[in-house]
């Protein structure tokens, strides 16, 4: 009888030792929101850097971008954080990110439901206070090469924007290696621009509440450094990580950006 149950923990702790780490349950929930004419891949090397990690990684498409059918007249800036929202689902304690015109985005999730929130990141992004909207904030930014690249049918009837081929490096990959900047010239999809004008609500007990944290680009042609300072000197958060880049970090530094990440969702 001794011998058969020793037999049998030996059994059992060798089906432990041969369990495999990602059986293990994750240690944290990252929801990724993309920016403006940009997709849910943009965000696929940092995925997976978490994913090998065993975290839970959830990657947004946005309503009319990416390989979302949406029409471009039909994407709004509520349609926008609901789909965040439905994302998130019952999931708590959420690490939301967000790139670029991702930050409103996030920023109006956490004020519709702070409670299934636990950190807000902000990656190259616009981070608006209450009232404020991407187009408000991008007015602001002095540094920006976006406007020289804007091309839009009809700015009368808010058309969508592209970005001319001729700057989509300029200003989204000045410090990319040529495999992404294949990506962004492939990838690059007009945006809707009625959302971009829309100012978000936030509130101090529901944003507010919420631990921030910012991933600065020192390089970046889109949304310009000076800006990111501004918006930082006025909603400030707990803690920022700066690196010597462009516009989109989460393509040419992602080690370094899902390095922030974990860091950011263990404080």
């Amino acid at each position: 009888m001794i011998a058969k149950k020793c037999l049998l923990a030996i059994g059992l702790l060798a089906l432990c030792a041969a369990t495999p780490a990602s059986a293990a349950p994750p240690r944290h929930a990252f929801v990724l929101v993309h920016g403006a004419w940009m997709g849910k891949s943009a965000w696929d090397p940092v995925a997976a850097r978490l994913r090998k990690d065993g975290e839970e990684v959830i990657q947004v498409e946005l309503p009319a971008h990416g390989d979302d059918p949406t029409p471009a007249d039909k994407a709004t800036l509520h349609g926008y954080v609901e789909a965040v929202v439905a994302a998130i689902g019952e999931r708590k304690d959420v690490v939301l990110v967000g790139h670029s015109f991702g930050g409103v985005v996030i920023s109006g999730v956490a004020e519709e439901i702070p409670e299934r929130i636990g950190r807000l990141v902000y990656v190259a992004a616009y981070l608006p206070r209450d009232g404020e909207s991407a187009y408000s904030l991008s007015q602001q930014d002095k540094d920006s090469h976006v406007p020289k690249f804007w091309s839009q049918a009809d700015p009368a009837k808010y058309t969508p924007v592209t970005i001319r081929k001729e700057g989509l490096i300029d200003v989204f990959c000045n410090d990319c290696s040529p495999e992404v900047q294949a990506y962004v010239l492939a990838h690059h999809r007009e945006e809707p621009v009625p959302p971009m004008g829309t100012p978000v609500k936030l509130t101090p007990g529901k944003f507010g509440a919420i631990p921030r944290y910012y991933i600065a680009t020192s390089a970046d042609h889109a949304v310009g450094y000076g800006l990111q300072r501004q918006m930082l000197q006025a909603t400030p958060v707990k803690r920022v990580v700066t690196l010597k880049s462009g516009h989109v970090p989460m393509l040419t530094h992602p080690k370094k950006v899902a390095a922030a990440l974990r860091q950011f969702a263990s404080e």
